[in-house]
């Protein structure tokens, strides 16, 4: 498995992440045993990367992520999790973000994790159940700063989105290690210009300021949360399609979208449409791991076979190029 230096952390990174989320569902709702053969399985092939959250399934992520790790014990694992402050918690940031990130070391069985990310929308004024970017350089860092110096966390992360100018902001204040990054054949924006009128969130070649920053770049919705599977079948185990982030107004629109792309399997630049997304998305050298949602073990190998193929050469890329223009003019 290759590994990629990430960001100014010095740590290095399976380029293949293991995503505990509840899009896949497998660290939600699997049966313990089909997790456990799933991370032995990731363990072996070298990922070392575990991606999950408070909000997967209430906590049964964690659990579930850390019941696995206690019995395999590996050496190297790479923790990561997220906290995500209630908007009736605004007036007392710290606090929360205290409390939640206990709930998650005592689910996870850990004295500390390597990444905490905050895991709320980032706007320029804040509002509902987003943070202001002055919330979160004034109130999230120095409550994460702290954490990091009790030694209950090493790396400060987020997960950026919101506001592209807000987002901006945060990363160019040179105060996190690692942003969760929204990048996929539908929304390519982080590493370079939409045509014009393209129908997705322009995030500003975002990994021009991850790069100057230092900060390690995870790349996520890399499937845009099954879309860029090019099938509306679901495992049983997966969520229901999931509200786009970053692309479409919906979920249907995004299939229609990512099944206009197919030419990239007709031509022979990859054997299938999640083959094609994933590969895409570790192509970026700003890239330091992707998360794959899944369901089962089998989906798992899957996402590693795409990655073990390397990233798309550069004439799938340039095909996918003039695919994604046609997009150019038409409704979100």
């Amino acid at each position: 498995m290759e590994t990629r230096v990430f960001g100014r952390t010095g740590m290095k990174l399976s380029v293949l992440g293991f995503g505990c989320g509840s899009v896949g569902g497998l660290m939600v709702r699997g049966e313990p045993n089909e997790q456990e053969r799933a991370i032995a399985r990731a363990l072996e092939v070298g990922v070392n990367y575990f991606d999950t959250a408070v909000q997967y399934g209430n906590g049964e992520s964690e659990k579930n992520l850390g019941r696995v790790l206690k019995k395999l014990k590996p050496i190297n694992a790479v923790v990561g999790t997220k906290v995500r402050v209630a908007p009736g918690d605004f007036g007392r940031i710290a606090d929360a973000i205290n409390q939640s990130l206990e709930g998650s070391l005592g689910r996870l069985g850990m004295e500390r994790v390597d990444i905490l990310h905050l895991h709320n929308e980032v706007t320029v004024a804040g509002g509902g159940e987003a943070l202001s970017v002055k919330q979160v350089l004034q109130d999230v860092v120095p409550a994460f700063d702290r954490l990091r110096r009790q030694g209950k966390i090493r790396f400060l992360g987020l997960t950026a989105i919101g506001d592209t100018a807000a987002l901006g902001e945060a990363i160019d204040a040179r105060v996190f290690d690692s942003a969760q990054v929204v990048y996929n054949m539908l929304n390519p924006s982080a590493a370079g210009p939409l045509p014009a009128n393209y129908p997705a969130q322009d995030y500003g070649r975002l990994f021009d300021r991850t790069k100057a920053a230092g900060v390690g770049v995870v790349g996520i919705r890399v499937l845009a949360g099954g879309a860029l599977s090019g099938t509306a079948e679901r495992h049983p185990t997966a969520s229901p399609p999931p509200l786009p982030i970053g692309s479409a107004q919906s979920y249907d629109a995004d299939l229609k979208r990512a099944r206009r792309l197919m030419p990239l399997v007709r031509d022979g630049f990859a054997a299938s449409l999640a083959e094609a997304a994933a590969r895409f998305a570790m192509s970026h050298p700003a890239m330091g791991t992707i998360l794959v949602g899944m369901a089962t073990l089998g989906q798992f190998d899957e996402a590693l076979d795409a990655v073990l193929k390397g990233p798309l050469p550069k004439a799938a890329l340039d095909r996918l190029a003039s695919l994604q223009r046609s997009f150019a003019g038409e409704a979100r």
